[in-house]
């Protein structure tokens, strides 16, 4: 039988190609035919023969021998459910059994598990329930200590809650009972490998020429930004597309719970938290990471998100000679996000009089870009707005482009259009700087 190091060992050299055309439906498949096959595969290969094959050739030993057992059982399985049974085993040995199928799957965005029957996936912005399904619970929350342990890190009753990643870079959730009484529950928000450049969002109706024009201006003039928006909005694929506009004889340095950003520049310093050990201690927080981040002479810090008392180190950060800083946090509107951000930098500093911490937002953000996934499934920048000002205790904003919806088509896709007011930004002057004034004025004029 297949001990738990063999496993682990192969899954190092975990196939592509094997599962990654396998389809949702499998109703070739019994599950009585896949139980008795699968306890009889685990039986007679040698794992000691198995861990020096190559995937392709693990692969075809794997469907020979369903083959033969199919055939000695009397199965009636045609070749084509053998090779799914095949699949199926490579997937659960060497990948994480029934959800190394839609990982491989490039048009999934969001893998969502509700208990061992019910995974849903979502493309295109829709979540829709798959054909697919674990053995039953135990397989299930098998599946799960396995990618907890892959990264140092274990899910039991003592330890109910865990976010982890996996190899190629997706992030995961996990909750197990008793928190869970929907059975083990495991949210994976998937890693994207295409390096999405602010053009490519504009090509998907992300938004308009005029709005890509003025962010790269933005990024390029070290304008500090923060990014704005719901779950699964895209906020971090933006914060990606406008990092291809950083120079690369900047240091930047990135500060993430769960690394996501891909920056493509040469001088990149990653930092990750890192959680609470079994014992409780050795906890290295957001707040942690950015404090010392400061030391390390960056030119720009981006952190992932920002959602707690870290926004003051954010703040100072972006006030004290670290411009073109970004980040993102979870907010339904730019004045949200404000309200948002001005609670968070309460949590961090409480002696600090309300008037000071809208001061300090004022002196560091320049630009709140709003992102929203629409109910077509589709995700637009709503609205790029900036901070002009104080007036008495009220931050000031104005927005330079908007999203106006107008309708929707015959097959369900919102109609609208993005606007550019054509207002003077208040940034001119910092944009002046890098040179770039007279483009920026010649895109506020064609509104």
């Amino acid at each position: 039988m297949f001990g738990r190091k063999v496993i682990e060992q192969a899954q190092s050299r975990q196939p592509q190609v094997v599962v990654a055309q396998q389809a949702e439906q499998h109703s070739e498949v019994s599950e009585q035919s896949y139980a008795v096959i699968r306890e009889e595969i685990y039986q007679t290969i040698d794992p000691s023969v198995a861990i020096k094959l190559e995937p392709e050739q693990l692969s075809q030993r794997i469907l020979e021998a369903v083959t033969a057992i199919a055939n000695r059982q009397r199965l009636p399985l045609t070749f084509h459910a053998q090779q799914q049974i095949a699949e199926l085993l490579m997937a659960d040995m060497l990948g994480l059994g029934p959800l190394q199928t839609l990982l491989d799957d490039d048009s999934v965005n969001d893998i969502l598990i509700n208990g061992h029957a019910h995974i849903y996936v979502e493309r295109r912005g829709k979540l829709s329930l798959t054909n697919f399904k674990f053995r039953n619970e135990s397989h299930l929350l098998h599946v799960a200590r396995r990618i907890a342990s892959d990264i140092g890190r274990r899910i039991d009753e003592s330890s109910p809650m865990v976010d982890a990643r996996l190899k190629d870079g997706s992030r995961v959730n996990i909750v197990i009972p008793p928190l869970s009484l929907s059975g083990t529950t495991i949210s994976i928000r998937k890693f994207s490998n295409m390096s999405l450049q602010l053009e490519h969002l504009a090509e998907r109706g992300a938004m308009s020429d005029a709005m890509v024009t003025f962010l790269k201006i933005a990024s390029h003039c070290r304008l500090n930004i923060l990014v704005s928006g719901g779950t699964g909005a895209g906020k971090t694929t933006l914060l990606n597309a406008l990092s291809h506009q950083i120079d690369e004889n900047e240091r930047i340095v990135t500060i993430e719970d769960s690394a996501e950003l891909s920056l493509q520049q040469r001088h990149v310093i990653t930092l990750e938290t890192r959680p609470k050990s079994a014992e409780g201690s050795a906890e290295v927080t957001l707040r942690d990471l950015l404090k010392n981040s400061l030391r390390m002479r960056p030119d720009r810090i981006i952190v992932g998100e920002v959602r707690g008392e870290e926004a003051f180190e954010m703040m100072q950060a972006m006030n004290t000679g670290h411009d073109g800083s970004m980040s993102t946090l979870h907010a339904n509107s730019s004045r949200d996000a404000l309200i948002r951000l001005e609670n968070m930098l309460l949590m961090g500093q409480a002696q600090l009089p309300p008037l000071a911490l809208k001061s300090q937002m004022n002196s560091a953000i320049d630009l709140i870009v709003q992102v929203e996934r629409m109910r077509d499934g589709k995700r637009r920048i709503v609205s790029i707005s900036e901070l002009v000002g104080l007036e008495g205790d009220a931050l000031l904003m104005q927005d330079l482009f908007s999203y106006q919806y107008q309708g929707e088509d015959s097959h369900g896709n919102l109609q609208g259009q993005f606007i550019n007011h054509g207002i003077q930004p208040h940034c001119l002057e910092k944009v002046r700087y890098f040179g770039l004034d007279r483009t920026l004025m010649k895109l506020v004029e064609a509104a």
